[in-house]
């Protein structure tokens, strides 16, 4: 399917949010905090600046989602702001590099996420896997309530498009862990034809956020290298599409989570702070109504072959905030 580009993207979300606006007045407009909005949460996130940050990643790694094993001790950072999945497990390599060029002005380190074996340790699936690491934010500060508009803003960068993992596909995604509110939806038992399904309200966890996706031109679906920015996700669980990215370097993403349950998603190039001007939309995913934020993580994607290298990505001042300063 041939991708619109992003002004007409952009012109069909605007008319979209209009039509929403419409529909259901203009509090939704109203509901929308830019992230990085309000105080600082100091205890959450990252700057990487300290030379002696180290990730110990305490091998083998967890891989829970493929044969149920969370092979703990988990691997953890010397300043404990972050921890290896139990799920999934951490990418191979968890380290602190010096920050690529026009980075945030003044920082001297970030931190760099590569996996080659994403999958069950000693064992190669040929299939794609991804690896997870996870703020340990709910450690410090607690999982936050969205009455308090909590906001999560990290900046990622792009290398340059031989850099990259020469496939076409999602490489990196920043998420969120929700809770709250969502509906369900049953298949009837037996055949279904003429059937209706049955829905309910369950209180579960999910997890919006965004995925960067490489457009590789050696693929042969695509003219020239690019990638874009999905946002996972809409009331049913689509991916939506968000900006093109047609140059390497730095992209700021950010979600902020209102008392009405919505999530907004934000992104910009550059590390300049996120303006109302980044708005992208505002969605329920998943059909949700997020009742809490409890952490934030980092997916690294690629083909578990035991030989292909995912893309090296790198990200930069991880931070959170709250607009509302909880008592």
């Amino acid at each position: 399917m041939r991708i619109m580009d992003w002004k007409h993207r952009m012109l069909a979300t605007s008319l979209v949010a209009l039509a929403a606006m419409w529909l259901v007045g203009p509090s939704v407009a109203k509901a929308q905090v830019v992230p990085g909005t309000g105080f600082k949460l100091t205890e959450a996130g990252d700057d990487f600046e300290n030379e002696a940050w180290e990730f110990i990643p305490n091998w083998p790694k967890a891989s829970q989602n493929l044969n149920g094993d969370t092979q703990h001790p988990l691997g953890e950072a010397n300043n404990s702001r972050w921890i290896e999945s139990a799920y999934r497990g951490a990418p191979d390599i968890v380290r602190r590099v010096p920050t690529p060029p026009n980075g945030i002005p003044g920082s001297k380190g970030a931190m760099l996420l590569q996996t080659k074996y994403p999958g069950i340790p000693n064992m190669i699936t040929r299939q794609q896997q991804q690896d997870d690491l996870l703020s340990t934010m709910n450690n410090t500060v607690g999982s936050l309530s969205s009455s308090w508009t909590p906001s999560i803003v990290v900046r990622v960068y792009i290398r340059p498009w031989n850099e990259m993992e020469q496939r076409t596909g999602s490489s990196f995604g920043f998420r969120a862990d929700c809770e709250g509110m969502m509906t369900k939806h049953d298949a009837p038992a037996g055949k279904f034809f003429g059937k209706k399904f049955s829905s309910r309200q369950v209180y579960d966890s999910y997890w919006p956020g965004f995925f960067i996706q490489y457009n590789c031109k050696a693929s042969g679906q695509y003219d020239r290298d690019s990638a874009i920015i999905l946002i996972r996700s809409d009331e049913l669980g689509r991916d939506l599409f968000g900006p093109t990215i047609t140059e390497p370097g730095w992209w700021t993403l950010g979600m902020s989570f209102t008392p009405d349950g919505r999530v907004h998603y934000y992104a910009s190039p550059g590390t300049d702070r996120l303006t109302q001007a980044d708005y992208l939309t505002s969605q329920n995913p998943y059909g949700s109504r997020t009742d809490r934020v409890t952490t934030f993580f980092f997916n690294v994607v690629t083909q578990d072959d035991g030989k292909t290298m995912s893309t090296g990505w790198i990200v930069d001042d991880p931070e959170v905030f709250v607009l509302h300063r909880p008592q």
